[in-house]
């Protein structure tokens, strides 16, 4: 199980840590330009779009939890249905959020208050990188099918081609052709699309998949749909309450101060490139506990709880300890300004021990996205949002930005205290 859990995780590990590179790039490259608010922009549009976005992350989720269990059934005619579902859930859904786009764009400026000049650049950022948005849910399905069928190395190719060519436009873009904060955008938008249609190809040509006129009637088989939709719709309000924990806590640090905006966004992009690196683990997780599930062998269940958590926790000590040594180094190559460096550098300890503390929530997330126990998982990260709002209000007064870190941290425990009281239900019906 050791072995199988690294097949899984290695090839997640290493697409998920370009991730939040390409942020990590994005504020590189715009915080070494003259003006500071752009690095604050970044981070408010990459903000909006993690509110957007991840609020349609049940495409990637649900199709991976229920894509698992049919594979575990021996049934790979529902597990492709459940992506062509989604996928059409995920397009449609993209051409939604474009014509709806300049409410949003407002909506979003009033919620995350700033200084004039971050929200004109936010604005100018928002209009352009908001056309992709078909091709990013699209994609949401196709990866979420991709880690059912425990095919990492495609799901690793097709990230590695989307960051990696993100990445680069970037550099090209704002570097070599001055295109500013318009350029990081384009970039991105082109990447999402290219990545698209390249994992469409992907699926066809590893499976040769098509939807056959013959199956019209399970494609849209009423029971299938609504059980899909009941999952989608308890993860889309798990994931609004995860997004605005994230926004809540730009919004505190907007209102101390356009310095402590730019320090917490490059610190934030640390503490997210530890949680898509450990998110390796929960993705194998979210397979291996699928398959458990739809074959209903507890043993495998418990087996595959215990390998991935006790791999999650060795990785999680490692990047903290990388962290602890570096991490004074990986802010100077984000930023070059002084003084939003002298303020990251005084929080950074937070951002250390990040990883030991966030690494159990996640790794509980992927075992009830592998068991597609969604109503539990709304119901604790109801519990753990009240709770990390109350901690905020509380701390920041007395603490100041230590007491906005302090509570940000109690809420990845509050998600792992809250996970952990409904986990025995999975074990108890799974024989």
């Amino acid at each position: 199980m050791h072995k199988r859990v690294w097949s899984l995780a290695a090839p997640i590990i290493l697409s998920n840590v370009t991730v939040p590179l390409v942020g990590a790039v994005d504020t590189a490259v715009v915080g070494h330009l003259a003006d500071t608010a752009l690095i604050g922009a970044v981070a408010f549009g990459a903000l909006i779009f993690s509110f957007v976005y991840w609020a349609f992350g049940f495409l990637r989720m649900g199709t991976t939890g229920f894509a698992a269990q049919a594979w575990g059934r021996n049934d790979p005619t529902e597990a492709y249905l459940t992506l062509s579902r989604a996928m059409f859930i995920g397009l449609s859904l993209g051409f939604v959020l474009i014509i709806a786009h300049p409410l949003i764009g407002q909506l979003a400026l009033i919620l995350f208050r700033a200084s004039l000049e971050v929200e004109s650049a936010t604005a100018v950022y928002f209009g352009i990188r908001i056309w992709s948005a078909p091709a990013v849910l699209g994609l949401y399905a196709i990866l979420g099918y991709l880690i059912a069928a425990q095919d990492m190395r495609a799901v690793l190719y097709t990230q590695l081609l989307l960051n990696g060519l993100n990445m680069f436009l970037d550099i090209l873009f704002v570097t070599y052709f001055d295109y500013g904060i318009e350029g990081v955008a384009i970039a991105t938008v082109c990447s999402e699309y290219i990545a698209i249609l390249f994992g469409i190809w992907l699926i066809r040509h590893r499976t040769g998949y098509r939807v056959k006129p013959t199956l019209t009637h399970r494609l849209l088989d009423a029971g299938a749909i609504r059980k899909l939709l009941n999952a989608n719709f308890d993860l889309f309000i798990r994931t609004l309450c995860l997004i605005f924990s994230f926004a809540w806590f730009t919004n505190r640090s907007a209102q101390l101060g356009d310095l402590y905006l730019a320090a917490n966004a490059v610190l934030l992009h640390l503490q997210t490139i530890s949680a898509y690196a450990l998110d390796g683990f929960a993705h194998a997780a979210e397979t291996l506990v699928g398959r458990a599930v739809g074959e209903r062998k507890r043993s495998a269940l418990l087996t595959t709880i215990r390998v991935s958590t006790l791999w999650a926790l060795i990785v999680s000590s490692i990047i903290s300890l990388i962290y602890l040594i570096t991490g004074s180094h990986l802010l100077n190559w984000m930023t070059n300004h002084s003084d939003v460096l002298i303020l990251a550098r005084a929080y950074l300890p937070w951002v250390v021990i990040g990883p030991i503390i966030s690494v159990w929530s996640f790794q509980l997330d992927g075992i009830f996205i592998g068991a597609t126990r969604t109503r539990e998982m709304r119901n604790a990260m109801l519990i753990s949002l009240g709770g990390y709002l109350l901690a905020v209000e509380a701390s920041i007064d007395l603490a100041h930005n230590h007491g906005l870190w302090l509570s940000l941290l109690l809420f990845f425990v509050l998600r792992a205290l809250t996970l952990s009281f409904y986990l025995p239900r999975i074990i108890a019906t799974t024989h």
